[in-house]
């Protein structure tokens, strides 16, 4: 639980994902030296460069050096073919010293991800994105969850919002965010009432100011605003977007923050989670192989 939280200038709790990345990468550094220091390799496959995808990658490895892990970069050209591409991904897939894997998305245009991202076996996707990770995720079965939605997990339980009987609404419906997120809030034991709403919704507006929470996922700059949100609730950003001034999020932050009773920061609040929840991830993978943690 995060004691003593920020506020917002509207005083609205201000979601934290930074802090509570870094705690985690701090729990996960303890973790693995209290163990004796076992070696558990996340390994990146990036192809092309993409600059956004490279500073993602980047900061991956830097937080898991930082949570004292093993990290291995596989950089390919954006002239890489897909069987070298498959290639590539098949050695760190029978390389028992690797227990994690993440292919960065998206791939070069030329490529297709779905032969690659098939490729790896559920206990290394620690990203959680294959069809084998959220058919498991689907039917309760152990497996790693996607990252971005879990990050939204572990920011509403270390902020004690509560979940159990609310209203939730999910606004995007991919299969990275929006999907598995309605899974997690509708489980048994966080037994939110959810809602799936999208670009299409009827009223979205309307939709939205029955929420306790509401988790913005569509990919549409600053299309929460305060009209979709009523007093007291819950407002998680997850969106990127690229606008002249910069990168924002899908929530119109400062007409919300006046409103909610909760909101994530952008930057700085599902992003760094997504990276916490990755490396939590491969601690589990590594667990899950045989490594004694």
């Amino acid at each position: 639980m995060i004691h003593d939280p920020e506020r917002t200038q509207g005083g609205a709790i201000l979601l934290d994902g930074n802090r509570l990345r870094d705690a985690t990468v701090a729990s996960i550094a303890a973790r693995i030296e209290a163990a004796g220091s076992p070696k558990v390799c996340l390994a990146t496959v990036l192809v092309g460069s993409d600059g956004p995808s490279g500073v993602y990658v980047r900061m991956k490895h830097r937080k898991a050096t930082e949570a004292g892990m093993v990290s291995r970069g596989i950089e390919m050209p954006d002239t890489a073919t897909q069987s070298e591409v498959e290639s590539a991904v098949a050695a760190l897939v029978a390389d028992p010293d690797v227990h994690g894997i993440l292919v960065q998305l998206p791939l070069p245009s030329h490529l297709d991800p779905e032969p690659v991202l098939a490729m790896l076996p559920p206990e290394k996707d620690v990203d959680g994105l294959t069809d084998r990770s959220l058919g498991r995720l689907v039917r309760g079965l152990p497996g790693h969850v996607p990252c971005t939605p879990l990050g939204v997990m572990r920011l509403i339980e270390a902020y004690g919002i509560d979940t159990v009987g609310r209203r939730a609404v999910v606004v995007g419906r991919s299969t990275l965010v929006g999907l598995p997120q309605v899974l997690l809030l509708g489980r048994r034991g966080v037994d939110a009432t959810v809602t799936l709403a999208h670009s299409r919704s009827v009223d979205l507006v309307a939709v939205c100011r029955e929420a306790d929470i509401i988790v913005a996922a569509a990919g549409q700059a600053r299309m929460i605003t305060a009209d979709h949100v009523k007093p007291g609730a819950t407002v998680i950003d997850v969106g990127v977007s690229r606008v002249e001034s910069g990168i924002v999020g899908d929530v119109d932050f400062e007409a919300v923050q006046s409103i909610a009773g909760a909101i994530t920061p952008m930057p700085g609040g599902t992003g760094p989670m997504t990276i916490a929840c990755l490396l939590d991830n491969t601690v589990a993978a590594a667990a899950m192989q045989g490594v004694s943690l």
